[in-house]
């Protein structure tokens, strides 16, 4: 959850959805993101809605936001969910729980989350459930009692096998412990892991990021995530870059780094389903990431959390005091909201679908759009076949240059 605010119309203290969006529900999956917003220390490149107990101011009117009163205010956003979704909706899909570190609450409390959501929606006999976890806060126990409660899939956060790498971003585990964890989960009854991963840290050679990658792959996960670092305004990593501390990271270099990424990856068995994740078979694929990208209904739970659902787009107030107020309150939590218009909507489509492995059909493009994606095949963005059976899919090629891609097809 990033930690950028944003401009919208008031949210109803009810939270009630306009008729026209929850007429949608049955139409596309449903999904939930829990946002857990405690961190025992922030990373220097992070800037996602986090807080640590040092930061985090407790009460708010008298009431406390903490990690020991958390799962419970999570219980109580999901109740009003459940009122606002009151009508005809789908059991729910996928629900991910993310962060912050989600592995600072207890199991249990964890799955006293996950089981409200149960309870109150259903869920799907497939349904994947879902955390992120930092490596240095669970072990083999944790992740024992995680599993009984529920959850199917785990993502550890990697970021990079090298130890200076580590140092740069300001990660507090040490080099091997998340392939570690990869065995312990493995032991515990977990299918589907991931790692995540990060290139393009100042710093950072090519050798280093091969022996990251290997170190990724050979820890065995079904699923691994690499994503270029992204300097944000605001961050330590930001100052000590304007400093002349760190060198601001290079797109000739990221570039090279991707690549790497996809040969390495590809020629261990797995394959890119979306730009910067790769799976091994489609078992191993994020079902809840494929929800946003392919326009489905979300719930996002928690401070700062944003939700989606049938064209109104919301988010939450950011600080863990101020939303535990507001549900004592009776009241909904979102701060402000947004109705897409249709043509917002389009432009959405495309800018998600157009990631994924399947593309984005070329109808929903204008004139100019489809012009932009003849001269796209010709130019080696995006698939030929593809192009022929009326999808816009990019080519590995076109993977690298997507943001551009969509500004042409749009």
């Amino acid at each position: 959850m990033p930690s950028v605010a944003l401009d919208g119309e008031p949210v109803p203290s009810t939270g009630a959805l306009p008729e026209a969006s929850l007429a949608e529900l049955c139409e596309r999956p449903l999904g939930f993101y829990v946002h857990v917003p405690f961190c025992v220390t922030r990373c220097g490149y992070c800037d996602f809605n986090t807080y640590t107990a040092e930061e985090l101011v407790s009460r708010d009117g008298g009431v406390t936001a903490s990690r020991n009163t958390y799962a419970e205010q999570a219980i109580g956003e999901i109740a009003l969910a459940d009122r606002v979704l009151s009508g005809p909706r789908p059991a729910v899909n996928t629900v991910f729980v993310g962060g912050g570190t989600p592995t600072l609450l207890s199991p249990e409390d964890l799955g006293r989350i996950v089981a409200e959501i149960r309870d109150r929606f259903g869920l799907l006999p497939d349904a994947e459930l879902t955390t992120e976890a930092n490596p240095e806060t669970v072990d083999p126990d944790y992740l024992v009692r995680l599993r009984e409660a529920g959850f199917t899939r785990i993502s550890f956060g990697m970021q990079s096998a090298q130890e200076h790498v580590l140092k740069v971003l300001e990660r507090g585990h040490t080099p091997g412990r998340p392939e570690q964890c990869v065995q312990w989960a493995r032991r515990a009854g977990f299918e589907h892991i991931n790692l995540d991963l990060i290139y393009g840290t100042p710093g950072e050679s090519d050798q280093d990021w091969t022996a990251s990658l290997e170190a990724a792959i050979a820890a065995g996960p079904d699923h691994v995530s690499a994503y270029s670092l992204i300097v944000e305004q605001g961050t330590r990593l930001a100052a000590r870059v304007r400093r002349g501390e760190l060198a601001e990271p290079d797109e000739d270099t990221m570039a090279d780094r991707y690549l790497m990424a996809d040969d390495a990856l590809t020629a261990a068995g797995y394959t890119a389903y979306e730009v910067s994740n790769w799976a091994r078979g489609s078992k191993g694929r994020s079902a809840h990431n494929y929800l946003y990208w392919t326009g489905g209904h979300w719930w996002g739970i928690g401070p700062g959390a944003h939700s989606h659902v049938g064209g109104t787009r919301w988010w939450n107030v950011k600080h863990p005091a101020a939303y535990a107020a507001r549900l004592a309150a009776g009241d909904s939590p979102g701060q402000a909201r947004e109705l897409l218009t249709e043509e917002e909507r389009r432009f959405e489509r495309i800018l998600l679908e157009l990631r994924v492995a399947e593309g984005c059909p070329l109808d929903l493009l204008e004139p100019h759009g489809r012009a932009a994606a003849e001269r796209a095949v010709t130019e080696g963005l995006l698939e030929p076949a593809a192009h022929r059976v009326g999808r816009a899919v990019l080519t590995r090629r076109g993977r690298l240059l997507a943001d551009a891609v969509v500004r042409d097809l749009t």
